[in-house]
């Protein structure tokens, strides 16, 4: 397997922001997005396919309708109402959100509409109550300016944000409505060749002109990358949901492997016969695994799984085939068979395996009647969805031979994709039919030219000055979800800016890069925590511990923590600690003299993190040191 090479596979990228307004209002009524865990309100949904006005069905649509899933509603009166029960009627659009839009399609040099019209989106995952989205078409061309380079902005429009997934089973999928309807800004750039980093450089840009308004949401979750993707000869792919910046760069470039590996294997599957591929040729061997050792298959069997088997001709290697590490027609049919609650596919050139006995594989291929050259699948699934996904692998191996599919895909945090669903088509948009057209004023213009923001290297430059931070940590604040917070935090003057800086940037980065869950450790836990440290109630060394426990969710709360480890030690206890320890290293201080305070440091912070700030720690060990040099 040889590394791919970026520059000659013809990549092209265009990048698609969303970004959610902070408005304090959602888009079409008064309610404030406010998130919670209590839900007192609970309402069921099954969305229905439906045609557009044209007559016709969105594929998108058609293959979420397959799927046949109940949707589970949890709603608080505090964030939601009937307009997003779909209860009632929207109201007028939010004049804050409109505003906001207007001053950064100005921004971006783009050409402004004199009136705006609603649409709906048809969207049937139950994202949305109503089985659409509002949205709405503000601006189209303009540019961003990136490195000197002018990058082309497609379209800007306003929209409503999506419920919030909590949770998706076979059967039923949940959401709450606290952040359905609120505001955001999607802003389409035209595609551009370059490498992933090229990418993340103008997502980079893109985001500090959206954050120097002023008038956008901060945290994880407030802004969305979705990309589309592209090599020469393949189909556009659609890639929804990337939060963070490096997380862009490593989806980039592993659908530029994954869609050049596709071509790769077309170009083999074009040598061989398997077109008259049909349903016909599945054969139900649910019976033949009944006594299988596979606890795969058994616990598919325990489920009431009926079990079924596809000869493909002349396909024997090119299930496993890897032109790429990790990149296989296999692996992408499995992919697609997940999204019908099936939990995946075995094929022939991964077996044995999985439990599956040599004996069982040859047994199987006399029932199946398969060549040395042919290769075959095991499917298992429930009655009313496994013939979708047999329909849907078959479709998937014939187009195979095509390279790469028009798709939607999903990000994943490692930085790969998943299939989502077909790339929507023209009949998914229709007019919004209780909304009248929307004008934009002479004023509203005039206001928005006037409000466009200073350059935001400008904004990072006052950072720098007014809160005495060096450059990078400057940078690093402006790009962070926590400048306001930050700059709340830093209005006590016993915090120091540059410390509470590094916190932010690094030391909660540092616990997210180890696998924890950020979303668990929200503003007011930071706010609090630096209160308490400001009141000489805990150390600067217990803040990470703090921030460890609560991301990884073994305490709700700061005071949670302090109440667990509420072990601090005085001053007599902390000088009979050190004598001790200067007592076992005596030999080390005669050795190093001063310079052994640093070691002996290290080894004091290891059982007094936390209980007694390092400056004291280090105060008194150096006077103890001292002490003994001296006599």
């Amino acid at each position: 397997m040889s590394e791919i090479q970026i520059d000659k596979i013809g990549l092209k990228v265009g990048l698609e922001i969303h970004q959610q307004l902070a408005t304090n209002k959602k888009l079409f009524c008064s309610c404030s997005p406010i998130e919670s865990e209590d839900y007192p309100v609970r309402f069921l949904r099954r969305l229905r396919l439906a045609k557009s006005e044209l007559g016709k069905y969105d594929p998108a649509a058609v293959f979420e309708s397959s799927k046949s899933k109940l949707i589970s509603y949890n709603a608080n009166p505090q964030s939601s109402c009937l307009v997003e029960y779909d209860d009632e009627p929207p109201h007028n659009l939010d004049s804050d959100a409109k505003a906001t839009a207007l001053i950064i399609a100005s921004a971006l040099h783009s050409d402004i509409f004199s009136e705006i019209h609603v649409m709906r989106k048809i969207v049937i995952d139950g994202s949305n109550t109503s089985g659409f989205q509002r949205t709405m078409l503000v601006a189209n061309g303009g540019y961003l300016e990136v490195e000197q380079k002018k990058i082309g902005v497609q379209s800007i429009c306003l929209e409503e944000d999506a419920a919030k997934l909590l949770k998706d089973t076979e059967s039923v999928r949940e959401y709450s409505l606290d952040r359905l309807g609120t505001p955001l800004v999607e802003i389409a750039l035209d595609p551009v060749e370059g490498t992933p980093s090229d990418v993340k450089k103008i997502a980079l840009t893109l985001g500090r002109l959206l954050r120097v308004t002023r008038r956008v949401t901060r945290g994880i979750g407030s802004i969305r990358q979705d990309v589309n993707v592209s090599v020469s000869g393949g189909g556009i792919v659609e890639v929804k949901g990337v939060q963070q910046l490096d997380q862009l760069e490593a989806v980039i470039m592993y659908e530029a492997r994954r869609q050049h590996g596709l071509q790769l294997i077309a170009e083999k599957l074009k040598k061989i016969q398997f077109d008259n591929l049909s349903k016909e040729g599945t054969l139900d061997v649910t019976s033949f695994f009944s006594n299988s050792k596979s606890k795969v298959i058994q616990k598919s069997l325990k489920d009431g799984a009926i079990i079924k088997a596809l000869k493909i001709k002349n396909f024997a290697g090119m299930f496993g085939y890897e032109p790429y590490q990790g990149i296989r027609l296999g692996k992408e049919l499995g992919q697609q068979v997940r999204f019908f609650g099936i939990g995946g596919i075995f094929h022939s050139d991964e077996l044995p395996n999985y439990g599956i006995e040599k004996e069982e594989v040859e047994q199987l291929r006399k029932m199946l009647e398969t060549g040395e050259s042919d290769g075959f699948l095991i499917i298992a699934g429930s009655k009313d969805k496994i013939e979708f996904a047999i329909d849907a692998v078959i479709n998937r191996i014939k187009g195979a031979k095509n390279g790469v599919p028009a798709e939607t895909r999903a990000a994943t945090p490692a930085g790969e994709t998943v299939f989502l669903r077909p790339r929507p088509g023209a009949s998914r948009m229709y007019p919004e039919t209780d909304i009248p057209p929307i004008t934009i004023s002479d004023s509203e213009l005039e206001f928005a030219k006037n409000n466009i923001p200073k350059p935001w290297d400008s904004a990072i430059s006052e950072i720098q000055t007014k809160w005495n931070l060096n450059k990078q940590l400057s940078e690093q604040l402006f790009d962070s979800d926590y400048l306001d917070l930050f700059e709340s935090i830093c209005t006590n003057k016993a915090n120091n800016p540059n410390f509470v800086a590094s916190i932010l940037c690094s030391t909660i980065t540092n616990l997210e890069r180890r696998g924890l869950d950020a979303t668990l450790l929200k503003p007011e836990h930071i706010a609090r925590s630096f209160e308490l440290l400001s009141e000489g109630k805990i150390t600067k060394e217990s803040l990470e511990m703090i921030y460890e426990s609560i991301m990884s969710d073994k305490t709700k709360s700061v005071e949670e923590f302090i109440e667990k480890h509420s072990s601090s030690m005085n001053e007599d206890e902390l000088g009979r600690f050190l004598d001790d320890l200067i007592k076992s290293n005596l030999s080390i201080i005669k050795k190093q003299g001063s310079h052994s305070s640093s070691m002996l440091m290290g080894m004091a912070m290891k059982s007094l993190r936390g209980k007694v700030s390092g400056e004291k720690i280090n105060k008194l060990l150096e006077i103890k040191i001292s002490k003994i040099l001296e006599e």
